[in-house]
């Protein structure tokens, strides 16, 4: 047992089986090239980077490839349905992921054709099922509605992924009441994913109780992204330790730090 005010021994996370100590998740798109995304990797500590099935190379070796500077050997990767818009694409595409590189630990996200592009849920929840009957172990990113992630975990979802606003918008979490409540109801690990912008909201998520936060833009798009990646992995950490550590209660009048009693 870990003494009061002494680092945690062991406060890993698991899903599906695997093991990991970093709780940030970075992903691999919007970088200037693929050794500033490894820079970035690094520099967040990840164990586990995104990859855009539809987006990244990882076959092409005539082009710069995402296995020649992020090795896989080091890094879990995560493949996704990024760009998927229906069930069928998103299924097919983790068919493909799976037959190419043996990945049956998978992202499902099957997208809104919308300026907002949250997640279509029933066709979320109906590719997951599909998914599942083929052996694959799904986390699942979906919206912030807490009775649909319960019935993504009864499908089988091997993690909980709601987003913390829009894809790329930076906004930060808009209805931190839904992410707890997910939290409190989940017995598979959450993670916000998406919408994050700054070292504040990835730490407000870990506060929350998610087991770990996935990010891409809000790295990515600064204008530092190695500092960047520097100030969300001791966010996460920052976040984390306070949750553990259990916050004072808040209270609505003044309870002063000096007693008041005894005094000259």
């Amino acid at each position: 047992m870990n003494a009061p005010g002494h680092p945690i021994a062991d406060d890993s996370w698991s899903v599906a089986g695997r093991v990991f100590r970093s709780r940030l998740i970075v992903g691999t798109g919007k970088y200037k090239d693929y050794a500033l995304n490894a820079a970035a990797a690094e520099a967040a500590g990840a164990e586990i980077v995104t990859v855009a099935l539809r987006r990244v190379n990882l076959s092409d070796p005539s082009q710069p490839m995402l296995a020649d500077f992020i090795d896989p050997k080091r890094f879990t990767y995560l493949p996704n349905t990024a760009g998927c818009f229906t069930g069928e694409d998103a299924v097919r595409t983790l068919r493909l992921a799976r037959e190419a590189g043996g990945w049956d630990l998978v992202k499902l996200e099957v997208l809104s054709n919308t300026p907002h592009l949250y997640p279509d849920m029933e066709e979320t929840l109906r590719a997951l099922k599909l998914l599942v009957a083929e052996g694959f172990q799904v986390m699942v990113y979906c919206t912030d509605d807490v009775v649909y992630a319960k019935k993504l975990e009864e499908a089988g979802a091997a993690a909980i992924m709601p987003a913390a606003a829009p894809i790329g918008s930076g906004l930060g979490i808009q209805n931190r009441v839904n992410i707890r409540l997910i939290v409190e109801q989940a017995r598979v690990p959450v993670l916000v994913d998406a919408g994050v912008g700054t070292p504040s909201d990835a730490t407000l998520a870990m506060e929350l109780g998610c087991d770990a936060v996935l990010m891409n833009t809000a790295i990515a798009a600064a204008t530092d992204p190695i500092r960047m990646a520097r100030a969300m992995k001791h966010a996460v950490i920052a976040g984390r330790e306070g949750y553990l550590a259990g916050r004072m209660p808040k209270r609505l009048y003044a309870d002063p730090s000096s007693p008041l009693a005894g005094l000259i």
